[in-house]
C-alpha cells in the first residue's frame, strides 16, 4: 500500500468515504414514500383519538382527570410517530441512494408496546370509574 502526501494510505482514505449515491428506482422512492404518508395518518389518527377522548367522551365518574390520562400520551405520541416516520424515511432514501439494505424501523415496536400500554391504562381508569361510582 502507498501513502499519499499527507500521510493517509488507500484504505484509510476509502473507509473514510461515504458509499456512492446514485438515484434508486423510483418504485422503491414511492414506495418509501408511502410508509411515510402511512405513518403519517396513524400519526393524525392518535391525535384526532386524543382529541375525541377530550372532547367528546363524558368524564369517568371517580376518576376526573381520566379523560386527559388518556388523550394526552395519545397526542404526545401522535406528534412522536409523525417526527419519527420522517426520521425513517430520510434514513431509507439514505439507504435507497447507497444501495445499502434498509435499516430496520423501531416504530412498529414503539407503537405496538405504547397502544398496548394506553390499552392498560383505559381498562384501569374505566374499571376505576366503575367502582367509584
Amino acid at each position: 500500500m502507498s501513502a499519499d502526501p499527507s500521510g493517509r494510505s488507500e484504505a484509510e482514505d476509502a473507509a473514510s468515504q461515504e458509499p456512492p449515491e446514485g438515484e434508486p428506482d423510483a418504485r422503491f422512492t414511492f414506495a418509501n414514500e408511502r410508509t411515510f404518508l402511512a405513518w403519517n395518518r396513524t400519526a393524525l389518527a392518535l391525535i384526532v383519538a386524543g382529541l375525541a377522548i377530550v372532547q367528546l367522551l363524558p368524564p369517568f365518574t371517580g376518576v376526573p382527570a381520566g379523560r386527559h390520562m388518556l388523550a394526552v400520551p395519545l397526542i404526545v405520541f401522535g406528534a412522536l410517530v409523525s417526527i419519527g416516520s420522517f426520521v425513517e424515511w430520510g434514513r431509507n432514501q439514505r439507504a435507497l441512494r447507497r444501495g445499502e439494505p434498509l435499516p430496520r424501523s423501531p416504530l412498529p415496536r414503539v407503537l405496538s408496546i405504547t397502544v398496548a400500554v394506553l390499552a392498560f391504562v383505559a381498562v384501569v381508569v374505566v374499571l376505576l370509574s366503575a367502582v367509584l361510582e
